[in-house]
């Protein structure tokens, strides 16, 4: 059964009118109304607000077993596309799972705003939640595709900030290299239905605006990753990107980070978005939550 809900979930993804690599205007259009377009799950509730002067939307799940924990998330498209609000409904799931306080972030996007907005909104967000008096050992960070990328460059500025590491960071099928040299941009681009070598190029040549792509906090993948909090990386077997997710990995144990990588044989990108309707999707989430909750609480 899981198999077939897969199949089709990439069979609705690719006759979706959501092109990555298109019209940046008419593509934030088309995701909103898609991601937006089912509904939240009962007893979620969601305010407006702003971390650091950057805006965000707080997600609370009322029937949840409430904690301590905070959840920090940076969504997905290709720094180009996506928002908070379209973030609400996997975010949500995030909440209910975990009993945390999510906070999803509306960091500014490319090409009117190129690298480094992105890792300076989100620094700011995370400063601004420690500012707050929430304890780092509280937060984890968590975020999608680009917004996995970025979620991977937010504990590279911390470090380099020299403020303390969240609890731990959870990544679905991170961007985590922008030059696209992974060998499953190649060996998985007839199994995609989301993503392209195309739509890549694109974004990254907008998000980066004449940067080195191999930059840090651009590309996480070519980081220093020693001192980063515990790492969860999950990735679809069906993907362009699932490249990025293997090596970071192997990259992350080198470094000493502890690091679990889970894959999905025969999922999208991003495949936990599905979770109401798709098994292993909800199991996906199930296993993040639980590596959130074993790590959020200790004493930072």
């Amino acid at each position: 059964m899981t198999r077939s809900q897969l199949d089709l979930i990439s069979d609705l993804l690719r006759s979706s009118p959501l092109d990555m690599g298109g019209d940046v205007e008419k593509m934030r259009r088309v995701f909103d109304e898609t991601a937006g377009s089912a509904p939240l799950p009962a007893g979620v509730l969601t305010r407006t607000t702003e971390l650091g002067g950057v805006p965000a939307v707080e997600v609370r799940a009322g029937d949840a077993a409430p904690t301590d924990g905070t959840l920090l998330y940076l969504h997905g498209g290709a720094y180009a596309i996506g928002s908070a609000a379209g973030s609400v409904g996997l975010v949500s799931e995030l909440a209910r799972r975990t009993g945390a306080t999510a906070l999803t972030v509306d960091y500014r996007l490319a090409p009117e705003h190129p690298f480094p907005a992105a890792v300076d909104d989100a620094l700011a967000a995370y400063r601004a939640l420690l500012d707050r008096g929430v304890a780092a050992g509280s937060i984890a960070v968590t975020g999608e595709s680009a917004g996995g990328g970025l979620a991977l460059a937010l504990l590279l500025a911390i470090k380099d900030a020299g403020f303390p590491q969240p609890s731990c960071a959870t990544v679905m099928s991170p961007w985590a290299d922008l030059t696209q040299s992974g060998a499953t941009i190649e060996t998985r681009a007839g199994a995609d239905p989301v993503l392209t070598r195309r739509a890549l190029d694109t974004r990254a040549a907008g998000y980066l605006a004449g940067a080195d792509p191999r930059t840090p906090l651009a590309s996480p993948l070519y980081a220093d990753l020693r001192g980063l909090p515990p790492l969860l990386i999950q990735a679809g077997g069906r993907e362009v990107l699932l490249d990025d997710a293997l090596r970071l990995a192997a990259k992350a144990a080198l470094a000493d980070v502890p690091v679990t990588l889970r894959t999905f044989p025969g999922a999208p990108h991003v495949f936990q978005a599905f979770a109401p309707v798709v098994d292993v999707a909800a199991q996906a989430l199930d296993h993040m939550a639980a590596f959130i909750n074993s790590h959020a609480g200790r004493e930072s």
